[in-house]
């Protein structure tokens, strides 16, 4: 059974991850994060040591949230082919996704913390690597059960197709215009198809 201090802990988490996803670890005032949880300043900050704290477990939650759905998409039964399809299905559609988390955690959480927050950074660019080493595994897998061809090393093409991904939801996000989502998902697909079916 969860003590109240961490059931204050974990509304305070679940309340204001999207708020620093959605306007930074700088952007984020006190005001915005005591007018969201309805608790006082000094509430919060007696369940987190700091600002610092606060974001990063904000940012944690929202990452299991990706990871979680990532696992989701790539573990359906079937091909890599089938896989990675149903990858590029899941991120037509990225920006509803992501939507209730304030927006991509990988985007904004990275181009914000870059300057700003150490940590944070740290903690994206760790998560990064854990997406592109999910789509790796596929691809791997599918080698080794010669389900499909690959002139690259897995990590290599993974590491491509996720930056091409991630470059549409950066566009999409700019350009309030989520063509650019629909449109590369599109052309990746075809990719996937035409290039890495044996």
């Amino acid at each position: 059974m969860t003590t109240k201090a961490e059931r204050t802990t974990k509304y305070i988490i679940e309340t204001v991850a999207p708020i620093f996803s959605k306007h930074g670890y700088v952007g984020t005032s006190m005001s915005h994060l005591t007018e969201a949880t309805g608790l006082t300043k000094g509430a919060i900050y007696g369940n987190f040591e700091n600002k610092e704290a606060l974001a990063l477990a904000a940012f944690e939650y929202n990452k299991n949230i990706l990871l979680t759905k990532f696992d989701e998409v790539l573990t359906v039964e079937g091909s890599a082919i089938i896989k990675l399809n149903n990858l590029l299905s899941f991120y037509k559609q990225y920006d509803v996704f992501t939507a209730e988390l304030g927006g991509c955690p990988i985007l904004n959480t990275g181009v914000d913390a870059k300057h700003n927050n150490d940590l944070l950074a740290a903690a994206n660019k760790e998560t990064i690597k854990e997406l592109e080493g999910k789509i790796a595994l596929v691809l791997e897998n599918g080698l080794n059960q010669q389900e499909i061809k690959l002139s690259v090393p897995p990590l290599q093409f993974a590491k491509q197709l996720y930056t091409m991904l991630q470059g549409a939801v950066a566009m999409a996000t700019m350009a309030n215009d989520r063509k650019y989502l629909s449109n590369t998902a599109t052309y990746l697909t075809y990719l996937v198809n035409g290039e890495l079916k044996k």
